[in-house]
């Protein structure tokens, strides 16, 4: 007889999971509410549930994370309050700084990780990942609050489906971001999140950092490619027919790719990596960090990405977008309405704060950047977008210390 390799489903896969870590989570609790009682009895009525209880905890998915929380770790470490930090990153930076009051732990990547978590006791727990208690990422019963903290500082409703819907509160870059979260949760019946604006916390280092990015001796006119990813983004849309003119310009042409693409379209970046491998003027940039592709250059070309925003708010430049459809389906955005793409801010304000840069134009790219103007409608618009999605500039990690601590002081 022959026997054939059994094959799960991802989606199948996640149900077995959820149901397993459901399973194994009641079972903890029986136990432990078993183990608790005999305590009781031998100590005669006064013994205590003596499990670790630790009031403030971030988990972090991994080093792309770290200016995102690195501002909120050093305020906890300035007030010298205990705070247990978990990460999915073996090699994370918290590893390599000597913090007193931060405790950090690995508790590896995937479902392992989130068996860790699901059974977590916590006062409050912060992180950036979206869809709790959508797949297997689950509320712990020993968890008082769960706290989303936003990573960009566009539209709050681009995560995929249900996103945010399970948290306590969101964090907020930006005050506009309240107004879709509260459209979801009445079109949704759910309860109303706390909403609360602390600013941007990468942003905060970023601007920081780049102050101290030296000027280059002998720098050259550079056009920064930095697309979103997908079917619908830059590269995987038009990849050579945009990459193959701008190569001929003989500028310096700096290709970001998003930290998602080796992933979602690995294929894609080997073929147009081979392509252009001869070319000395074309780089490739897969820091970590975007700041310094974003300092080197003069000019960005890119899609839908919320790297737009990081290089208008930071370097003051101009940008030219190519106007890409996206698929909303996804989404959260798509339970906003039929016209979500065209009424989303950061699809709004694009047209305001950029140039588009249309297909047909792409043969005379060089003529188009000579001419693209940054004029002070540009501008004055760049600074308003800035105000309205980056608010508290420099004060991020101290108002999430401070909110966090004010919702451990409420279960003291």
């Amino acid at each position: 007889m022959m026997l054939y390799p059994l094959y799960i489903d991802p989606g199948t896969g996640s149900m077995l999971f959820s149901i397993l870590i459901g399973a194994a989570a009641t079972l903890y609790f029986v136990l432990r509410a078993l183990i608790i009682k005999v305590k009781v009895v031998l100590s005669g009525g006064r013994a205590v549930a003596s499990d670790a209880v630790h009031p403030y905890v971030i988990y972090s998915e991994g080093n792309q994370y770290w200016n995102v929380f690195k501002p909120v770790l050093d305020e906890f470490e300035k007030r010298q309050t205990e705070l247990l930090f978990l990460t999915s990153s073996e090699n994370d930076p918290v590893f390599s700084v000597s913090y007193k009051y931060i405790k950090a732990e690995f508790i590896g990547e995937g479902n392992k990780a989130f068996a860790r978590l699901n059974m977590i006791q916590a006062g409050i727990v912060l992180m950036t990942t979206p869809g709790l208690n959508v797949y297997q990422l689950k509320r712990s019963k020993m968890v008082k609050h769960y706290a989303h903290v936003l990573h960009m500082p566009n539209d709050a409703t681009t995560y995929r489906l249900f996103g945010l819907d399970y948290f306590d509160s969101v964090l907020l870059t930006g005050d506009y971001q309240a107004k879709d979260i509260r459209t979801l949760e009445k079109l949704r019946d759910l309860p109303e999140k706390q909403l609360i604006t602390i600013g941007c916390t990468y942003l905060d280092v970023y601007a920081e950092k780049i102050k101290q990015i030296p000027q280059e001796e002998n720098h050259v006119f550079t056009v920064l490619v930095s697309p979103s990813w997908g079917p619908s983004a830059l590269l995987s849309h038009y990849g050579a027919k945009l990459l193959d003119p701008l190569v001929k310009t003989g500028w310096r042409i700096i290709v970001r790719p998003h930290p998602q693409s080796k992933k979602s379209e690995g294929a894609v970046l080997e073929a147009l990596t081979k392509k252009y491998a001869g070319f000395a003027n074309l780089e490739w940039d897969y820091e970590r960090e975007n700041i310094f592709s974003l300092a080197k250059a003069d000019i960005m070309i890119s899609d839908f990405s919320g790297i737009i925003f990081d290089y208008t708010f930071l370097c003051d430049k101009p940008v030219m977008y190519v106007k890409q459809g996206i698929d909303l389906r996804p989404y959260d955005a798509d339970d906003l309405g039929e016209n979500a793409a065209e009424e989303l801010w950061q699809f709004k304000v694009l047209h305001e704060i950029g140039i588009e840069l249309k297909e047909e134009f792409f043969e005379t790219i060089g003529d188009v950047i000579k001419n693209a103007s940054d004029s002070a409608e540009l501008k004055a618009a760049r600074q308003k977008a800035k105000e309205t999605a980056w608010q508290y500039q420099g004060e991020a990690g101290k108002r999430i210390a401070d909110f966090m601590i004010e919702r451990g002081n409420e279960w003291a």
